[in-house]
């Protein structure tokens, strides 16, 4: 099988977005994703795909926490910019419109929904790591989620 065939044939399945963030010594760091997926209510757990060259993956396996804002359809520029198609988002955030969660890492304003997590278990899986996460702190925002389908954001109402 061909990787592009694969690729083709998952971009039909359709996903929330999110920016994951976290805390390094050189400042916030985060990375657009749209493969993140409920586990467990009880406890709350979740999973979500963070690819290797990344260097927001590192500093999650390095300090073993994030944070996830669950993106809406009027933060498709983040979602761009998170993911490296967009100017680079600076190290402290000033450009972009958050606050810190209770574990001092970056909650994008605005959301559909926020989530603290500790990292839980790490597992190789291809050019990606499954990262297992209990969630620590879990708050429901306002708005429409974007959603990616076929390789374009979408919202559902």
């Amino acid at each position: 099988m061909q990787s592009q065939d694969f690729r083709d044939a998952m971009a039909k399945l359709a996903g929330g977005v999110v920016v994951v963030s976290v805390r390094t010594a050189e400042g916030y760091r985060g990375l657009t994703a749209s493969t993140l997926i409920s586990v467990s209510a009880d406890p709350p757990l979740l999973l979500v795909g963070l690819e290797h060259g990344s260097i927001t993956r590192q500093a999650v396996v390095d300090t073993r926490e994030f944070n996830v804002s669950v993106l809406t359809r009027t933060q498709e520029f983040l979602a761009e910019r998170f993911a490296g198609r967009a100017p680079a988002v600076d190290g402290k955030w000033r450009e972009v419109r958050h606050r810190l969660g209770t574990n001092g890492i970056p909650l994008i304003e605005d959301c559909a929904a926020w989530l603290e997590c500790e990292v839980i278990a790490v597992h190789p899986a291809g050019d990606h790591d499954v990262c297992i996460a209990g969630v620590k702190v879990a708050q429901a925002g306002t708005g429409n989620p974007l959603i990616l389908w076929d390789r374009t954001f979408w919202t559902i109402q």
